[in-house]
């Protein structure tokens, strides 16, 4: 995992696919005084998702690439990772999914969010699975990402308790909430034990 020394901040990058709500809160916790990032680059697959309105706004440099040919398009990520010096990603709403030689590259510094328990429930659709299963709790988990698919060493989790008249929707709304309050607390919690 990266190294800091004594006070030093570890520039971060975001990728993005959506609205960046999580983009959001790592951008807040980046402005506070404790905070161990600083949030250089945003990185998206859609050159509409709001979440590069978010970061334009804010002056925070972004990169649309285009994914129609997987292999130039993360060439052209890691170009622009080594060059902003990037030692820590945070995958927030990125819907591709990363190469081997890609994750190997970065290896360690790659970290993602996920609506659910895990292991439980990985992969898409998991409000409408969890509400089908009529489980009791769902929730979200921040995690390192390895070669399978959401399936790296957990570093948080959060438990969110299902309610009679849950709809995907309206479950989807609470996790999301979690998720903002979580992915700050997981990013601090690796870089204090880095």
């Amino acid at each position: 995992m990266v190294k800091l020394t004594g006070s030093n901040k570890i520039y971060c990058a975001v990728f993005i696919s959506g609205r960046g709500t999580n983009l959001k809160s790592i951008y807040n916790y980046s402005k506070k005084r404790y905070s161990k990032i600083i949030l250089k680059l945003v990185i998206s697959n859609r050159s509409n998702a709001t979440g590069i309105i978010f970061a334009k706004k804010h002056k925070i440099k972004t990169i649309v690439v285009n994914y129609s040919n997987k292999l130039e398009a993360e060439k052209k990520i890691l170009k622009n990772l080594k060059n902003n010096k990037i030692e820590l990603v945070c995958l927030a709403g990125f819907m591709k999914i990363l190469s081997k030689s890609f994750l190997k590259y970065f290896k360690h510094n790659i970290i993602n969010i996920h609506p659910s328990l895990l292991p439980r429930y990985k992969g898409l659709k998991t409000h409408e699975r969890v509400i089908s299963n009529k489980e009791k709790f769902s929730g979200c988990t921040v995690h390192f990402v390895s070669e399978k698919l959401d399936s790296g060493k957990i570093i948080l989790q959060k438990k969110v308790k299902l309610l009679k008249l849950d709809t995907p929707k309206k479950l989807a709304k609470r996790v999301l909430k979690e998720e903002n309050k979580l992915y700050p607390k997981a990013i601090d919690k690796i870089l204090s034990n880095a």
